[in-house]
């Protein structure tokens, strides 16, 4: 069951994950992925995203499942019952951090109030994850991904000026809520080793959505100003958008006006830079439209990875606009091992590299119940204990042969 090695940043760090969908499972995975021990604990219905495809793995787990489930030991538990709250409170007693992301006051409600965990556990990180928080005009609400980008404001400045507010397109609001939830347990253990004392790390949806305002924030909170939404363009940037090619589009993000002499040098048109209108960012950002047609009409002569590769070169940030599939078979995001293919598993890699103490990936996403006996055994209960508890169904184990780990080292 211990999948822990010594040359980690977090070996020998228990962490108990209580969570379901996503932010709570990315955040365990990152932990998980810096070499602590791991245990998921899924209700009997399981992890709903186990059934968020296609595309499946397998008969029990999702792509998406997949992708945020790995270097976790798994147990199948009922929490909902008072044997299966107390295999809780005895897997809480051996526990470092604990991440939970149930409706606010469930764990209450199961004898478990933010007092009881911190009185009886006083060592014990509670990482939380809600929708809106427990408290204020929306506590206790519940919150999807997208519900946080409406409520936050983050749909409103996503889209094309004459069109519809859009959701972005991948679940921004959870993925850094998880981020952010990482980075507060981090913080917790940093003054835990100063106090001896846990502490509980409360993150929500709504609370990230605002955090990722900028710019849009810091320029109404500076002259009141609705931001408008913009496209690719960037609102107090120019140029900065997607332009036109021969054979798709390229992104190109000028910051300075020495990039923005470099790129119309390279585009043909070296009299643009002391052109009056586009001299400086606010002067571009003044005469916008006519900035952008005269590029498109410049950038439509070259071909994207071309062209994209010429400015690079030059200092002057550009890509081509690419799918994913080309993302994940492009040489740079293999060189910096970001896909990671071991037999069939296939996943996004460890983006955070650390040179003495990397991370490393152990094993594979366990399915529902896999470890259920091994980890009831390595709390103390024995083969009789653990027989009526799945016997009663108040723990389950998997019926799927548990081959799943492999080494990655």
């Amino acid at each position: 069951m211990n999948m822990r090695t010594s040359n980690e940043s977090l070996s020998g760090l228990r962490v108990l994950d209580l969570s379901r969908v996503l932010a709570g499972p990315l955040c365990c995975q990152l932990l998980g992925d810096h070499g602590a021990e791991v245990i998921k604990v899924e209700p009997p219905a399981g992890d709903d995203t186990r059934k968020w495809g296609p595309p499946f793995v397998d008969t029990d787990q999702s792509a998406y499942f997949s992708a945020i489930n790995r270097n976790k030991t798994n147990i199948c538990l009922d929490l909902s019952t008072q044997e299966g709250q107390e295999v809780l409170a005895e897997l809480l007693a051996r526990t470092d951090v604990v991440v939970e992301n149930f409706k606010t006051g469930t764990l209450a409600r199961w004898g478990f109030s933010d007092e009881y965990l911190l009185t009886n556990f006083p060592r014990l990180i509670v990482g939380r994850i809600t929708g809106f928080g427990a408290d204020g005009p929306m506590g206790g609400m519940p919150g999807y991904d997208a519900v946080a980008q409406a409520f936050g404001g983050l749909m409103s400045i996503n889209g094309e000026a004459d069109g519809p507010a859009l959701r972005v397109g991948v679940p921004i609001v959870d993925m850094v809520t998880g981020l952010y939830a990482f980075s507060g347990i981090l913080l917790a253990l940093a003054a835990r080793d100063r106090t001896e004392r846990g502490q509980i790390v409360d993150c929500t949806l709504a609370d990230t959505a605002v955090s990722l305002l900028h710019p849009h924030s810091a320029s109404n909170l500076t002259d009141g100003r609705i931001p408008v939404r913009t496209g690719s363009a960037h609102p107090t940037v120019a140029p900065y958008d997607t332009f036109n090619t021969l054979d798709g589009q390229v992104f190109i993000g000028v910051g300075n006006d020495r990039q923005f002499r470099g790129l119309v040098d390279t585009l043909g048109a070296p009299e643009l830079a002391d052109d009056a209108r586009f001299q400086t960012n606010a002067d571009r950002l003044a005469h916008l439209p006519g900035l952008t047609a005269v590029l498109n009409s410049r950038t439509a002569c070259f071909s994207k990875e071309a062209l994209a590769r010429e400015l690079l070169n030059r200092g002057i940030p550009a890509s081509a606009v690419r799918d994913v599939g080309e993302v994940l078979r492009d040489e740079h995001v293999r060189h910096r091992q970001m896909v990671i293919e071991q037999g069939q598993y296939r996943a996004i890699g460890i983006p955070i590299k650390m040179s003495a103490t990397p991370g490393t990936v152990r094993s594979t996403p366990r399915p529902r119940g896999a470890d259920t006996r091994a980890v009831l055994d390595d709390i103390g209960l024995d083969g009789d204990q653990i027989d009526h508890l799945i016997d009663s169904g108040v723990a389950q184990e998997s019926a799927i042969a548990a081959t799943k780990e492999w080494a990655a080292r």
